[in-house]
């Protein structure tokens, strides 16, 4: 592990910070590696401290009574976690696991506050990162509540895809998720996914390809999800 990969300069969180002050919160963090599939944060842990993705990628999920996983969210290098707990000191409202081995820098409440609070510009990017967070669970409600499964993972893949320009109406997702964690991100189960990937692709909508997935027409997988609301 390299000094250059243990230092919080690579987070756009911090870039109005002097590198004086970064330097002052990388010693401020323990860093550590992640293996793959190792659960990083437990769901109802009691533990405070935010984590700082450096390298790799980590996924937050819920998991209902009958164990039954539902995924949140990716994290992915440059990103963070644990700010909610490190806020407000209750236990975690989600787990997270390392979904590649990954490089992590976990800091105390303490320092996490301290550097709100002396950072206009880090307080605002918090705030920010909080309401887009709220608004990403209110749209999930809605669409468990408003959507079929079929429409489910329409909405899904049209957010995992990355459209190539404006005037593009293809949109690529690499690389593609398996069918199980499709599955666990719009709460059903691996067998349905397979249909609808099967159907899209009959229809003309979705060609597969080696590493990723090409949705050939976004602007009509988006009517079928708006329709539908």
């Amino acid at each position: 592990m390299t000094r250059k990969v243990e230092t919080l300069a690579r987070f756009s969180l911090f870039k109005s910070l002097s590198a004086a002050d970064v330097a002052r919160l990388d010693t401020q963090c323990l860093w550590r590696r992640a293996r793959e599939k190792e659960c990083i944060v437990d769901f109802q842990d009691d533990s405070s401290d935010v984590y700082f993705v450096a390298y790799g990628d980590v996924r937050v999920s819920i998991q209902s009574a009958a164990g039954k996983e539902l995924i949140l969210r990716v994290i992915a290098a440059g990103e963070y976690f644990g700010e909610i707990s490190a806020l407000d000191g209750k236990p975690r409202s989600a787990a997270v696991h390392a979904i590649t081995d990954a490089v992590i820098a976990r800091m105390s409440p303490g320092a996490f506050r301290e550097v709100i609070h002396r950072h206009p510009d880090v307080c605002d990017q918090i705030l920010a990162a909080l309401t887009g967070e709220v608004r990403r669970l209110a749209t999930r409600v809605n669409e468990f509540t408003n959507l079929s499964v079929r429409e489910r993972i329409h909405a899904e893949l049209l957010r995992l895809a990355r459209r190539g320009g404006a005037d593009d109406m293809r949109g690529v997702i690499s690389p593609p998720p398996t069918h199980a964690e499709l599955a666990a991100r719009v709460s059903t189960h691996r067998e349905a996914v397979t249909r609808e990937l099967n159907s899209l692709e009959r229809a003309g909508l979705l060609e597969r390809r080696r590493g990723s997935i090409v949705l050939l027409d976004l602007a009509k997988l988006a009517e079928s999800v708006a329709g539908a609301q």
